[in-house]
């Protein structure tokens, strides 16, 4: 792996130089066990503690097969469903692989008793298999986490119709949180060049997933002036819906859970901030009912904040606690798109609100490649920016899951794969320096320097 650091940090290396690079036979990646999916047993989802049962573990490199990139890994970042696959929720990952395993001779190699996790990566080509042509050794890459496999018709005019269609680190092994890892060669993009590999490994995931809820065909359609109802506005996936409403010329109202929180909404120009912790909402009285007369005292404070307006869309994705008070604050004809459900699958919501007021509920589940190409397309030209907050290395990528877990984070939680620090990657200064205040609006302040003629 010396030799590949060295490579990727000289910046003078070629295609001829990469594909001449000896590979290792193994690589460190951070696992999770199948001999442990019952670990946590009988705990509460809360309680769960990922520092248990993420491991950092030296794993064989994976044969290459057609279509496919084997990537040197700079830098990854944690997302949500690195949370689940690490407390085994809804479902141990490994049933993902069996099933994949068992579709080809070549799939099998998925089906181990060890899964690399991680579903994002900023890193550097080194090998390329049979019939991949736009990519080579040496190129400057990130990756996207949709890994389908087009066989089937129903996944030509919408990829993630694909019957075939998985997550990438989640659905399937050799995912980002590793120095190497697998990808179809399909999934890569050109790395924006302003920014550090870190910065340029935490938008890929949750960027794409909320351009499709929000901006594509696929999702709300979002056009300038519609109201935005955007949940968790500050955090991993809400950071980039606040960016992109903002950016399309919409009018975010954005719902964090703390003062800090909503500082960081007004840092990317948002006006209509709800401190739901501040303000008290709560949505169910128990665990059985929910409380119609919070919906409407939600639904006042948000026509407070946009001159008597309900909103067009919702940003849905904490699910079961939420859901019901989303689709009673959507307009008339308005538009709930929702994915992940972090507080809970099963959602409840007054039917009557919904039918009655012709709203729409759409699905939305990450984004297909021209999605994502558009999403990292805004981003290389500085109309969105990172959110990274936090930078953890590999080793410590169980307590970068813990954070999110716990949601003590803001923006996305970065973890450094073969980078050997933060900074590093950066090919267009010029264009950074224009940016660079947005690029860190998520990092903490550095400390001050001492006065001259002090001491520590």
């Amino acid at each position: 792996m010396h030799e590949i650091l060295d490579a990727i940090l000289s910046a003078q290396a070629g295609p001829a130089d990469f594909a001449a690079l000896p590979l290792p036979e193994s690589y460190r990646a951070i696992t999770v066990h199948k001999d442990e999916t019952d670990m946590f047993a009988g705990m509460r989802t809360r309680d769960k503690d990922p520092r248990k049962s993420l491991h950092l573990d030296e794993v064989p490199v994976p044969e290459l097969g057609p279509g496919e990139a084997l990537v040197a890994v700079m830098a990854s970042s944690v997302n949500y469903n690195s949370v689940w696959s690490a407390i085994f929720e809804p479902l141990p990952t490994f049933g993902f692989l069996e099933r994949y395993g068992r579709r080809s001779e070549l799939t099998k190699r998925h089906d181990l008793p060890y899964h690399v996790i991680g579903s994002d990566l900023a890193g550097v080509v080194l090998r390329t298999g049979p019939g991949v042509q736009a990519w080579k050794p040496g190129d400057e890459v990130v990756a996207h986490c949709l890994s389908v496999e087009l066989e089937s018709a129903d996944g030509h005019d919408d990829t993630m119709m694909d019957p075939e269609q998985r997550i990438w680190g989640f659905e399937t092994n050799f995912g980002g949180l590793a120095e190497l890892a697998l990808v179809k060669s399909n999934q890569l993009m050109p790395e924006p060049r302003h920014l550090t590999w870190e910065e340029a490994a935490a938008p890929g995931l949750v960027n794409s997933t909320a351009y499709r809820q929000l901006v594509s065909r696929n999702g709300a359609q979002l056009k300038q002036g519609d109201n935005v109802l955007i949940w968790g506005a500050s955090g991993g996936l809400g950071s980039y819906a606040t960016q992109l409403a903002l950016a399309g010329g919409a009018f975010p109202v954005c719902v964090v859970s703390s003062p800090q929180k909503a500082e960081i909404c007004r840092a990317m120009g948002a006006e209509a901030i709800i401190d739901r912790d501040a303000e008290g909402y709560r949505f169910w009285k128990d665990e059985q009912s929910q409380d119609p007369r919070e919906w409407k005292r939600f639904g006042k404070r948000i026509r407070e904040l946009t001159g008597g307006e309900d909103v067009d869309i919702v940003f849905e994705h904490p699910g079961r606690e939420t859901f019901g008070a989303s689709v009673f604050v959507a307009r008339k004809g308005g538009t709930i798109v929702t994915c992940a459900s972090t507080s809970g699958y099963m959602h409840e919501y007054d039917n009557r609100y919904l039918w009655m007021s012709l709203k729409k509920i759409i699905g939305s589940h990450f984004a297909n490649y021209r999605e994502a190409w558009e999403a990292n397309r805004l981003v290389a030209k500085g109309r969105i920016h990172p959110t990274l907050s936090t930078v953890y290395p590999l080793a410590e990528t169980g307590q970068a899951a813990h954070d999110v877990h716990a949601n003590v984070h803001q923006g996305k939680v970065g973890v450094l794969c073969l980078a050997p620090e933060e900074g590093l990657g950066v090919r267009d200064e010029e264009m950074r320096a224009r940016h660079i205040d947005a690029i860190n609006r998520f990092r903490p302040p550095a400390p001050a320097a001492p006065a001259k003629g002090t001491t520590s």
